[in-house]
Formats: C-alpha cells, sequence, structure tokens
C-alpha cells in the first residue's frame, strides 16, 4: 500500500490517531473540538460566577442547592473534555476512558438533577427542603453506585476474555456496542428518576420553585432525546445504513450536545435566578425573618400602669391644666383631694413653666377656678349644716 501522507490540515509531526482534529475533510472533528473547547471555557466561567454570587444570596432555600448547581458544572467540563476521547483514534487509553468516563461523568450531572428535583418535591410538602450537606451526600451516593458500576465492567470484560481473542495490542477497545449500551442501564435510570421527581413540582405554590422544576424537567426530556438518538444509531442505525465507522462521531456529537444542554437550560438559567428574591410570589415562613419589623414590634406596645405603691402624690385638681369645669351642682372643697402627703410632694407649676407652655397669667387666672364662701352661699343660704361644714373645714 502506498503511503498517503497526512490529510490536508494536519502536518507531518502528528501521530495518526490525532488526524481528526486537524483533518479538513473530516469536518466533524473539527467542529466537535471547537464546540466543546467552547463549551469547556463556557463551564468554567460558569463556575467562577457561581462562587462569587454565593456571598450575594440572600435566600436560604436557593442557597441549598448551589453545591448541586456547581456539581452539574463540574461534571459538565468534564463531559466537553471527553469529547476529544472520541475525536481522537481508538487506543488503550482513549477506549479505557470512553467506557469508564462516558457512564460517571453523565451519572454526575443526572444525580444533581434528580437531588434537586426531589427537594423540590419536600419543599412543596414539608416546606422546607433538605439542607446543602444532605443534597451532597445523596448525590455524591448516587453517583458512587455508577462508578462501582463501571469499574467492575471495565475490569470484568478485560480479564474475562483474553487478549488473543481480540486485537492483543490494544486490549481496552475490544468491545461490542450492545455492552458498552448495557453498562449505562444506570444512568438511564437515574435520567428516568429526574425527569419523575420535577414533575410534581410543577404545581408548586410558588412561582419561582416551578421554574426550577421546570429546568429539570426541560433537560431531562431534552437529555432523553438525545440518549434514545445516539442509542438507537449507535447499536443498529450505523449499520443499517453500511457504515461502522460513524460510531466514534455519534458518541463525540451526542456527548457535546447534552453538555450544552446542561450549560444552557439548567447551570446558566439556575445562575441567572440565584440572586433574585421573589418575596412577593411566595409568602415568608417563620424562619426567613430573624427580626420583625421595627415598625410593628413597637406600635403595640402598651404602657402598663405603675403600681399602686410606687404612687408619690396625687394630682391637685385645683392646678390642672384643663379647660374650666363647669359649675358643680354640689359645694366640693378644693382640698377633698389632700392626702396627707408633704407639700414638697405637690405638684405646683411656677410662672416659667406656665410660661414654656404658652400661657399667660390671664389665661391661668381663666382657667383656674378657686372656690369661694359666696359661691357656697348662693347654693344654700340657710342651711346651717353647711356653714359647719364650712367653719369646720377652715379651721
Amino acid at each position: 500500500m502506498a503511503f498517503t501522507g497526512p490529510p490536508k490540515g494536519c502536518g507531518s509531526s502528528i501521530g495518526s490517531i490525532y488526524y481528526n482534529l486537524c483533518d479538513l475533510t473530516a469536518a466533524w472533528g473539527v467542529a466537535v473540538e471547537a464546540v466543546a473547547a467552547a463549551g469547556a471555557v463556557t463551564s468554567f466561567v460558569l463556575f467562577v460566577i457561581l462562587m462569587a454570587c454565593l456571598p450575594l444570596v440572600t435566600d436560604e432555600k436557593r442557597k441549598a442547592t448551589v453545591a448541586l448547581q456547581a456539581g452539574v458544572l463540574v461534571f459538565t467540563l468534564g463531559l466537553f473534555g471527553l469529547a476529544f476521547a472520541f475525536v481522537v483514534g481508538r487506543y488503550s487509553a482513549s477506549c479505557a476512558a470512553r467506557r469508564f468516563l462516558f457512564g460517571v461523568l453523565f451519572a454526575g450531572c443526572l444525580a444533581c438533577l434528580l437531588m434537586h428535583g426531589l427537594w423540590l418535591v419536600l419543599l412543596q410538602r414539608r416546606g422546607r427542603g433538605p439542607r446543602s450537606w444532605t443534597l451532597c451526600l445523596g448525590a455524591l451516593a448516587l453517583w458512587l453506585v455508577e462508578v462501582i458500576v463501571n469499574t467492575e465492567w471495565l475490569l470484568i470484560t478485560g480479564v474475562r476474555n483474553p487478549p488473543a481473542a481480540r486485537d492483543a495490542s490494544e486490549p481496552s477497545c475490544g468491545f461490542d456496542n450492545r455492552d458498552f449500551v448495557m453498562a449505562l442501564i444506570y444512568v438511564m435510570v437515574l435520567l428516568l428518576g429526574a425527569v419523575l421527581t420535577a414533575v410534581p413540582s410543577l404545581t408548586h405554590k410558588g412561582r419561582r420553585w416551578r421554574r426550577d422544576g421546570a429546568f429539570v424537567l426541560v433537560t431531562g426530556l431534552l437529555t432523553a432525546a438525545i440518549w434514545a438518538a445516539w442509542i438507537a444509531m449507535y447499536v443498529g442505525g450505523n449499520r443499517a445504513v453500511g457504515d461502522d465507522g460513524w460510531d466514534d462521531p455519534t458518541l463525540a456529537v451526542a456527548v457535546v450536545s447534552n453538555a450544552w444542554v446542561f450549560l444552557l437550560l439548567y447551570a446558566v438559567p439556575e445562575i441567572c435566578l440565584l440572586t433574585q428574591r421573589d418575596a412577593d410570589l411566595d409568602p415568608p415562613h417563620d424562619g426567613d425573618h430573624i427580626y420583625p419589623p421595627r415598625s410593628l414590634a413597637y406600635d403595640n406596645v402598651r404602657k402598663e400602669p405603675e403600681p399602686a405603691h410606687q404612687t408619690v402624690y396625687l394630682e391637685n385638681k385645683a392646678f390642672t391644666m384643663e379647660e374650666p369645669p363647669t359649675e358643680p351642682s354640689k359645694p366640693v372643697s378644693p382640698y377633698a383631694a389632700y392626702n396627707g402627703q408633704l407639700r414638697s410632694c405637690v405638684y405646683q407649676p411656677t410662672e416659667l413653666a406656665l410660661i414654656a407652655k404658652g400661657l399667660t397669667k390671664m389665661d391661668q387666672d381663666a382657667m383656674m377656678r378657686r372656690a369661694s364662701t359666696s359661691s357656697l352661699n348662693t347654693v344654700g343660704s340657710g342651711g346651717g349644716s353647711l356653714h359647719r361644714l364650712v367653719g369646720s373645714l377652715a379651721s
């Protein structure tokens, strides 16, 4: 066979396994590489923005889901990096990365979506969702199951069949397409759980939580559609059209497109709503406000009356600052309220106090009516008992 040389766009020093990264005649490799690189940069920038917005989050409920969003960004960044393993040619390292990281990275993203949907369900039923560390432990437990499954599958398939039965030089690449799909059954279960847990949150009383449920649901549905498409092409579609060489491009396009779905339909909307406060859409619960409003706390306070034993003196009605009362029907002594207290304890307004109140001496004389014997005589001049009462009071 004649040596054809490197394809157009690749130099002579580039290995043959990297031709898809620079071959201009095979446009799929260059396109996937460019889109994956842009996605990796976007994921890193969004992760930095998420960490920068964390101190600005005022809603304690929404702050509990920040760890899940950070996990989605980390695993999505890994998916964009995994796309290069499908663009380059098959060799032991790239095949092992495909078999192990494909399910592990997707399981990480779907586990975070599943825990977010479960958190929304518990928030709707109990009024409060689990704490952030509880969500992290749940997502970690779900993710570790797929790690164990892929590790066992990789070890069993590598040890069970000797390298002589396959390509001895590349033992990790000798696996059937159906085996690859069957190893991802647990990931499909996580995808189904993420979709089902997001459905009840669409009836939440708060609009902001309904939006969160819609983001999780739409992301899960589009992910399911992408998986259905690439599984159909990878298992039998490419063989039906008579081109087995499209297996790697099919997986590469599926990884990149699904990673962008995680970014655009889940991570970006959640980051945009992270610092938004919708207090008028969802009434706050008892634990949302630590301090009650100041106006309500002090306007309703009623001053309790002082005990009777703390009263120093009684008010002398002869020096009240009110309008002059009407003429009493029966004579009342101006000293009826005297209780035997010392004179120093009785309040007696001075001239300076009256001037400060805006009163003049003339107003004082007009307002304070003094008792006289003439008023007593007008009531009953012939009452001897009344004269004796006045005489006793005078003495």
